[in-house]
């Protein structure tokens, strides 16, 4: 059975994630700071790590940066109400795997806890290459989990933007993301999918270059893009060709975005969303 360490300096929340867990068949073990996690670590090897961020003596982060040096490491949560740029962007350059807002909802952390459980050991970790809040670069491996990993912290630095910005950001970013780690990284997680976020008073950008070699829109016609005179034409291809239902995204992010440009090899794309100022 995997054993998770519960890190939190407040008591009750430390009793209360335990029990959470407990109740679900988990086993865990609690600190009460981040000396205290050392410690028990030392001791002890756990799967999974709950952290709190704002702790005496040692906090979150500080702990973070500790593991990194350590060849056996657990996995971590992260769990903060500090959702503030460089909280966020140093738990992810210290490879935290996932970030939690508090206060912690119960159905949230439990699946997050089973999706960090049930993810294969050898997934390399994201990495940032840039943490400056206005300009964001990551190399994500091409997996479906690192992109819904990814996409909870790129929505969380960017929550103050109105909320149809925000939707259409996040909903396009997604899209483009998922077609670049399944079509160009073929869900291969030792390639890595570059992800950039540069934000300006008046727009937010985002390029997303993939290591694959590229395609022509005019050979997708399993996709709606294709068919601008008949938008159902795909779906009989699709169905032809043994493919789920679907087939909407570019469609969707050509939409839901002010500019949408590719490279000539078109494994790489920009989008644009200006901002009303």
């Amino acid at each position: 059975m995997p054993s998770i360490l519960v890190v939190d300096d407040d008591r009750a929340t430390r009793h209360l994630l335990q029990a959470l867990l407990a109740k679900a068949g988990l086993k865990t073990t609690a600190a009460r700071d981040g000396s205290d996690a050392l410690k028990q670590l030392r001791a002890k090897r756990f799967q999974l790590m709950l952290l709190d961020v704002w702790m005496p003596r040692m906090n979150g982060l500080e702990v973070l940066a500790k593991l990194k040096a350590r060849r056996a490491k657990p996995r971590v949560i992260v769990m903060t109400s500090d959702d503030t740029p460089d909280t966020l962007l140093r738990a992810v350059r210290d490879q935290a795997f996932q970030y939690i807002r508090k206060p912690v909802d119960a159905q949230t952390l439990l699946a997050a806890v089973r999706g960090v459980l049930d993810t294969p050991d050898n997934v390399p970790p994201i990495e940032v290459t840039s943490a400056r809040p206005n300009w964001v670069e990551l190399l994500v491996p091409c997996t479906r989990e690192a992109v819904e990993r990814i996409q909870a912290v790129m929505t969380t630095l960017s929550a103050d933007l109105p909320p149809g910005v925000l939707e259409s950001v996040t909903d396009a970013f997604r899209e483009l993301a998922m077609n670049a780690v399944e079509w160009g990284g073929k869900l291969d997680p030792s390639r890595k999918v570059r992800i950039a976020c540069v934000r300006t008073n008046r727009v937010v950008m985002y390029r997303i270059a993939d290591p694959g070699p590229g395609f022509k829109i005019a050979d997708l016609d399993h996709a709606a893009i294709t068919h601008d005179d008949d938008p159902i034409a795909h779906m009989r291809v699709r169905a032809e060709k043994g493919l789920r239902p679907g087939g909407f995204g570019l469609l969707m992010v050509r939409a839901k975005v002010d500019e949408l440009v590719y490279n000539e090899r078109q494994n790489e794309v920009i989008f644009m969303k200006y901002l009303n100022v």
